[in-house]
């Protein structure tokens, strides 16, 4: 089944990170994969393109079947291989709810953190501001904060959605694990910070952790005084 698989993928990669996630948790192990260079624009070789016009990455393909998207990879996985590994979405409508709300939020979440952490990566030399990345670092603070608060009112020791682990833990985590590779302060965001610890120690993100952190654990200030 996972020799039918194919994945494309570059290290530090949230969108990545979650499709290999969920894979494991499908019980997918042993997929053909590839590691790619974004650094060398590996991305946007013949091999990416053939597959995924945008040059971007993940590129998954399933079969004759691409889903380069990763969350539409992570819902494909979990409607194919429903019976198979750890069930993804939940039965009941509160929870099954709110794990769609939270999956959904979790771009927002990603695309506030990028602002931040890329900003000298997608904005050109001559037209940075400084008064544009303060704003950005500013939406990123009001946008931790309404994280914070979501599992504060859950309580210790849940998944974003409740008490089992789902998609909304699949999607989001990759964005908290950056976060804290990038430097946030767990003292600061305490909530964020016991997420952080207790998905970082389940098998299937421990086994998809970026082999870069792994080759160089520590963590970059970049985020250090947000």
């Amino acid at each position: 089944m996972a020799k039918d698989m194919t994945l494309l993928w570059g290290t530090g990669s949230p969108p990545c990170w979650r499709v290999m996630i969920a894979l494991e948790e499908k019980s997918l192990q042993g997929y053909n994969q590839k590691l790619l260079s974004f650094e060398k624009m590996e991305h946007k070789s013949q091999e990416v393109l053939d597959i995924n016009p945008r040059g971007q990455l993940p590129t998954f393909k399933h079969g004759d079947n691409v889903i380069n998207e990763s969350y539409a990879a992570c819902f494909y996985l979990e409607s194919q291989f429903k019976s198979q590994g750890t069930k993804l979405i939940p039965d009941g409508p509160a929870e099954q709810a709110l794990m769609y709300q939270r999956m959904f939020e979790g771009l927002t979440f990603y695309e506030k953190l990028n602002a931040v952490i890329y900003y000298e990566w997608y904005v050109p030399e001559g037209e940075r501001h400084e008064s544009a990345l303060k704003r950005n670092k500013e939406a990123l603070v009001t946008e931790l904060k309404l994280w914070e608060s979501y599992l504060q009112k859950l309580g210790s020791g849940s998944y974003l959605a409740g008490p089992s682990f789902t998609l909304a833990d699949v999607v989001v985590f990759p964005t908290v694990g950056t976060l804290f590779r990038f430097g946030l302060s767990p003292e600061r965001y305490p909530k964020l910070g016991e997420y952080y610890n207790l998905l970082k120690e389940r098998p299937s993100v421990k086994a998809s952790w970026p082999p870069h952190w792994l080759e160089n654990p520590k963590r970059l200030d970049t985020l250090k005084d947000i």
